[in-house]
């Protein structure tokens, strides 16, 4: 399945394929080498499912995005050409194009059905959580944990990024931005359970 890695399908640099083994597979699967296509597929999708993911917000569009993405890598393997970009760029390219494209397509369907304009009367997610009793306790909690960590634990559950990314937005560490997360789990964890905070 796609996007089964860790952390939404979203792989570490460190555990990327250098360029030039992604090339040599891509000339491999141009010369229908299905072996090699099973190895690119396996070694990219989780990362391009993670960047689908955040261009579309919808797992089945972004796996949609990658497969179809992906589809046309085994087609048309011949046309990358390595004067022009990296081999990853060249995938990276492919899938953001499918996924804004499935966006747009998403947007005209609704936009032929004609629906009447209509305000929306349902609570998000998030509202309906926090209208909970257990929503309301993690709320309460969340307020005892101190500013800074908990805005690190709203960038990464909110807005799904990623510990590198959230590092990035606060410019702090990496490491301190991980130790900062988990204390701040650790804290909320026992506040949930009802002990001190």
């Amino acid at each position: 399945m796609i996007g089964g890695a860790g952390d939404n399908g979203r792989m570490n640099a460190a555990d990327q394929p250098r360029d030039d083994e992604v090339a040599m597979l891509l000339a491999r699967c141009a010369m229908a080498d299905g072996a090699a296509f099973r190895r690119l597929y396996e070694q990219q999708s989780p990362f391009l499912y993670g960047v689908a993911l955040r261009i579309t917000r919808q797992p089945a569009l972004a796996s949609d995005a990658v497969h179809d993405a992906l589809l046309q890598v085994w087609r048309n393997a011949a046309r990358y050409d390595p004067e022009r970009g990296n081999a990853r760029g060249w995938l990276l390219s492919l899938v953001r194009y499918r996924a804004l494209d499935a966006i747009a397509r998403t947007g005209r369907e609704v936009l032929g059905a004609e629906v009447p304009e209509q305000a929306d009367t349902d609570a998000g997610p998030l509202d309906r959580l926090l209208g909970s009793e257990a929503g309301s306790a993690l709320h309460g909690c969340l307020q005892d944990i101190d500013p800074d960590r908990r805005r690190l634990v709203m960038l990464a559950f909110l807005d799904g990024l990623t510990h590198a990314e959230v590092a990035a937005r606060v410019a702090q560490p990496l490491g301190t931005v991980k130790s900062s997360i988990r204390r701040a789990l650790q804290s909320l964890r026992t506040c949930l359970d009802g002990g001190p905070s």
